[in-house]
């Protein structure tokens, strides 16, 4: 029996091990797609215990404590923190198959030295040990990514976001990695939702005029996206219902932003109409900075209505989704690339069904101007565990180029996420191992150190820009 989490953590051929160690583990690490909050970067304030750190925002942990009868208190109600904390750890010990698991035993070999068991007996103990590391070491956000080896971090920013904790964070210096916005303008996008309007007055009012029209709000968004160029940004994110493509002339898309931006109900059709003409707007401007293009589809948000007016969004009710999106995809990249205006896109999947729709869809649109164009995002969210990442590797070697993959991302809001990137480069090791043991591809490691190197880190910084 393979001992508990060791140095050989889910290597399980001497091909994998040795990938890993020599080739994956060094490299920096690359997270081009999370949820960190720029401000708690640049005020960098120590921590005050484990609980802040592990549970506070981790939605995560929160689905699967309520998944075991834990009272909200100990989530996001005002219990106090140790009480928490040990709730947490009794919950844990039972999380057998859950990443969670994983995750969190990573979290506290690497971050704290803590090697034991989470179990309810040692629960006590791990807290009194993280609690004296936290305050030993001043753990601060800061000191958690200069420990990580993070050279990239991409922040998710909404264009109306003035960027002026960017500015400071690399102005103080305190913080090694290249801290970057990533533009998110889904609220512009959203044109048939009740946030619609007030998000129009805030963006009039950065860019200080009205937007009376659908190209007076194309051109305010332009002007954003420069701005956010100017400060490092490389690659823009959309979180997509499905894949829109309802074609529409300008005069209609007008109309539509018009009734819209007065308060009126737009119809699904019109929506429709409406977020295509933006897209391809936006991607034409993606496209001439060089930009990625990060399309998130799948998500069905927002599930409990009662717990959506008592704690708001993102704190565990969203669930996946089961749209049709391959036809209305392939029309929108198509319609991009007739005017060779399509950015480089990553599609990422909430729902793994369509694991071989986005990995055939890829070779439809790649191109000589980038190795790699049209990529298949990593196992996103719920699909953010081993099984989800063998799947969509294994879909992507099927049908694609494996070895071009810009690999993992956090798509977090905890500093101790980092190790996410190790769980995922522990996997990708063992998958390709496995095929080499099985002598399904030569023991050349000259050529699987290059592709697991370059999964690891290379690519993703060739394919930004970085």
């Amino acid at each position: 029996m393979k001992p508990f989490m060791d140095k050989d953590f889910m290597l399980t051929n001497e091909t994998a091990k040795k990938l890993y160690h020599e080739y994956s583990a060094k490299m920096p690490i690359i997270d081009y797609h999370c949820h960190l909050v720029p401000k708690q970067m640049l005020d960098d304030e120590p921590f005050e215990n484990i609980t802040q750190i592990f549970l506070g925002g981790d939605h995560y942990k929160w689905r699967y404590m309520r998944s075991c009868g834990l009272d909200e208190k100990y989530m996001t109600g005002d219990a106090p923190a140790k009480e928490k904390f040990l709730a947490f750890c009794g919950a844990l010990q039972y999380a057998i198959g859950n990443p969670l698991y994983h995750w969190t035993h990573l979290e506290l070999q690497r971050y704290f030295g803590i090697n034991d068991v989470v179990t309810s007996e040692t629960a006590e103990k791990i807290w009194d040990e993280a609690n004296r590391v936290i305050k030993e070491t001043k753990m601060s956000p800061s000191k958690l990514i200069n420990d990580s080896n993070v050279e990239v971090i991409c922040t998710t920013d909404d264009p109306a976001d003035s960027l002026e904790y960017h500015i400071a964070i690399k102005e103080k210096g305190h913080i090694k990695a290249s801290v970057r916005p990533t533009l998110r303008p889904d609220f512009a996008l959203n044109v048939d939702k009740e946030t619609f309007v007030p998000y129009i007055k805030r963006l009039s009012g950065v860019v200080g005029r009205e937007l009376p029209t659908f190209d007076d709000l194309v051109a305010a968004l332009y002007e954003r996206i420069d701005f956010f160029n100017e400060n490092g940004c490389r690659v823009s994110d959309h979180a997509l219902d499905g894949a829109p493509y309802k074609e529409m002339t300008d005069e209609e898309v007008n109309a539509v932003y018009v009734k819209a931006a007065a308060g009126g109900t737009v119809t699904f059709d019109e929506a429709e109409g409406y977020k295509l003409k933006l897209l391809q707007k936006l991607a034409a401007k993606y496209h001439e900075l060089g930009w990625a293009m990060q399309l998130h589809m799948g998500a069905l948000r927002n599930n409990n209505s009662s717990m959506y007016k008592k704690l708001g969004a993102d704190t565990g009710f969203d669930s996946i989704n089961d749209y049709n999106i391959a036809e209305g995809l392939s029309k929108m990249l198509n319609s991009m690339n007739e005017k060779n205006e399509l950015p480089r896109t990553i599609l990422y999947t909430l729902n793994p069904k369509d694991n071989y729709v986005l990995a055939t869809m890829l070779g439809n649109f790649q191109s000589s101007e980038c190795a790699g164009k049209i990529q298949f995002g990593s196992g996103w969210w719920f699909n953010d565990q081993r099984d989800g990442m063998l799947e969509q590797m294994k879909a992507l070697g099927n049908l694609g180029a494996l070895c071009k993959f810009v690999g993992m991302l956090t798509d977090s809001r905890s500093f101790l996420s980092y190790t996410r990137h190790e769980y995922f480069r522990r996997i990708m090791c063992n998958l390709l191992g496995t095929w080499v043991e099985n002598g399904e591809f030569p023991q050349d490691y000259k050529t699987l150190g290059k592709i697991v190197e370059d999964i690891s880190y290379n690519n993703a910084k060739v394919y930004f820009g970085f």
